[in-house]
């Protein structure tokens, strides 16, 4: 049992340090991951959406296809691709760890660009 809590808070502190260090990489400030909220609108900001698109991440179904949007920009943020996307969807906590203290560099918003 003990070993499961030790995995589990193990886990827990490599996706705050993973999320921490994409927004640091980002130009925003680390602790900005740790609130609620707040933390979306960041990560709206590091992949170049408006802040509104957080309501859209309250209603059922649509919050599914704007967080898969929004993992998709940040892949591209980052000069990375959609199969790092897919990553980031089924194996996030293999892939933003990668994203994060891996040599990917934010490259700006791509969120309004016509790479989409």
């Amino acid at each position: 049992m003990e070993g499961v809590i030790i995995l589990y808070l193990a886990i827990v502190v490599l996706a705050i340090a993973s999320m921490w260090t994409i927004y640091t990489k980002a130009g925003k400030p680390g602790w900005a991951s740790l609130i609620p909220i707040y933390n979306i609108i960041v990560l709206l900001e590091i992949v170049g959406k408006p802040w509104w698109w957080l309501f859209l991440m309250f209603i059922p179904i649509v919050n599914i296809i704007i967080l898969i949007m929004v993992y998709h920009h940040l892949s591209l943020s980052f000069g990375k691709g959609a199969g790092f996307t897919a990553g980031i969807i089924f194996l996030g906590i293999i892939f933003l760890p990668m994203l994060a203290f891996g040599d990917a560099k934010y490259i700006g918003p791509v969120g309004n660009s016509d790479l989409n």
